[in-house]
């Protein structure tokens, strides 16, 4: 910072003519211009300037310094200019994260009106299902669907959402209407699977969470494969309702133990700060949340 000043008090006198204007300007003490000078001529171990009480006169050394001094103050005030415009527009990459389902039915479809909207920005979209890392990995955005766990990071609830169980009219037809959560040993259950080991089913019973292991003859750790069995008719599925909500208005699905639903796993956009975030990213999630907002947008 020292040198910094050192160097547009230089440039400042040249153009000013006398340290007593130099000083003037920037409401300080003549002296102190003149030990700022000082010290810079004793740092380069160079005379630049002959100073009488009546004129100021650049040695050889000092024009060409000037000369490099005033290009240096150019270049970073075109460098502060240009982040100011940034800061004014969304500019720059994006890199997204989101889990595979989701992203690829609510974000990777959305991307084009995005970027019509905002045309200097662009995108990585990387879809998984791992709980990635967003600081160490570098990830601008990811969208979470669970509670936040990790207090460090900043996230912004993009959406309501909440896991139901659904079947066909027609496996409800021919197999019964599950009224209560003991009813579910009755019925052929698609659970999910993780690393080997079947995930159960989570209810608000007696005002308590409960999480039950439920049975069928298929298993499966992709959700889209226990939606479209589902669909089809196999058995009970235990989904969320951004997947659903469509069949569910089409009438191809039917909630049932609705009144066991436990809270939701809503929807977040999750980064590592909220000071000096990019346009980008702000510009990014304010279109989610609009766009999730709109009334008929999840079909239910």
């Amino acid at each position: 910072m020292g040198q910094f000043r050192q160097i547009s008090t230089f440039v400042e006198v040249v153009a000013r003519g006398s340290l007593s204007a130099a000083a003037r300007a920037e409401g300080i003490a003549p002296a102190m211009i003149g030990r700022r000078l000082d010290a810079l001529e004793q740092r380069l171990g160079v005379k630049l300037l002959q100073r009488t009480t009546r004129k100021l006169a650049l040695t050889d050394e000092g024009a060409a310094f000037l000369e490099d001094c005033q290009r240096i103050l150019a270049d970073l005030e075109e460098a502060e200019n240009a982040v100011a415009e940034r800061s004014a527009r969304a500019t720059g990459h994006l890199l997204i994260s989101a889990p595979a389902g989701f992203g690829r039915q609510h974000v990777a479809p959305l991307l084009p009106s995005f970027l019509a909207e905002h045309r200097e920005v662009s995108v990585n979209l990387n879809l998984n299902d791992r709980v990635v890392d967003v600081v160490g990995e570098g990830i601008d955005v990811a969208i979470r669907i669970a509670s936040l766990e990790d207090s460090s990071l900043v996230g912004v609830k993009l959406a309501d959402n909440r896991r139901v169980v659904v079947a066909t009219p027609t496996y409800l037809k021919r197999h019964g209407v599950p009224k209560t959560l003991a009813d579910l040993d009755k019925h052929n259950c698609l659970p999910i699977s993780s690393e080997g080991s079947q995930r159960g089913w989570t209810f608000r019973d007696n005002g308590k969470n409960v999480t039950l292991k439920v049975a069928g003859n298929m298993v499966c750790n992709d959700g889209a494969v226990l939606h479209a069995w589902a669909l089809a008719g196999k058995g009970l599925a235990w989904r969320s309702m951004w997947e659903v909500a469509g069949d569910i208005k089409a009438g191809r699905l039917r909630t049932v133990l609705d009144p066991y639903a436990a809270p939701g796993n809503d929807i977040y956009a999750v980064f590592g700060q909220r000071r000096h975030l990019p346009l980008r990213i702000r510009a990014f999630v304010d279109f989610l949340r609009r766009t999730y907002g709109q009334p008929g947008y999840w079909g239910a």
